[in-house]
């Protein structure tokens, strides 16, 4: 069994918009086959082309068009995966830290939606940047106690995603 077949049915924290909002094409790219596999695609900028994450192709734990994925998703190996192949961490060890960083990450999810923010379509950092710019409510002590802990929440995921799947 390979390290991807370990870890990564387990994660997914690169396709469900934990860690990425969205993903650029790359020229190799064959943006007409992708849109067809399922993927809606939108332009970044006035060249590049780009799908929003949470992947609408990411089943929660598999990709379904993992043989026909972007060139991006291809290149990509997080930080765990490096770690356990060149033997610096077990897959086990590897496992926790994604059960744990996929706690902080619900956690994030459920504070948003405390927040009215319930839109699991969108990237999880523009679901926080719209929480976030809305008016704190003062006069409503839960609704500005949740706002703080959102921010502590959403540094505590980043902290982690950086340190262990960025790296």
């Amino acid at each position: 069994m390979t390290t991807i077949d370990q870890l990564c049915p387990n994660c997914g924290l690169c396709c469900d918009s934990t860690l990425f909002a969205d993903v650029e094409l790359q020229k190799r790219d064959d943006a007409k086959r992708l849109a067809k596999l399922g993927l809606t695609l939108e332009k970044k900028d006035r060249t590049k082309l780009a799908f929003a994450q949470p992947c609408a192709c990411f089943d929660g734990k598999l990709c379904q068009i993992y043989h026909d994925r972007p060139q991006r998703c291809r290149a990509f190996d997080c930080g765990l995966l490096k770690r356990v192949d060149d033997g610096e961490m077990t897959a086990a060890a590897a496992l926790k830290k994604i059960a744990d960083t996929k706690v902080r990450a619900e956690k994030v999810r459920g504070l948003l939606r405390s927040l009215g923010q319930h839109d699991e379509r969108m990237a999880l950092t523009h679901r926080y940047a719209e929480a976030m710019s809305a008016p704190v409510d003062f006069s409503n002590e839960a609704h500005a106690e949740a706002h703080g802990e959102l921010m502590i929440a959403v540094n505590d995921l980043m902290n982690r995603l950086q340190r262990d799947f960025l790296q």
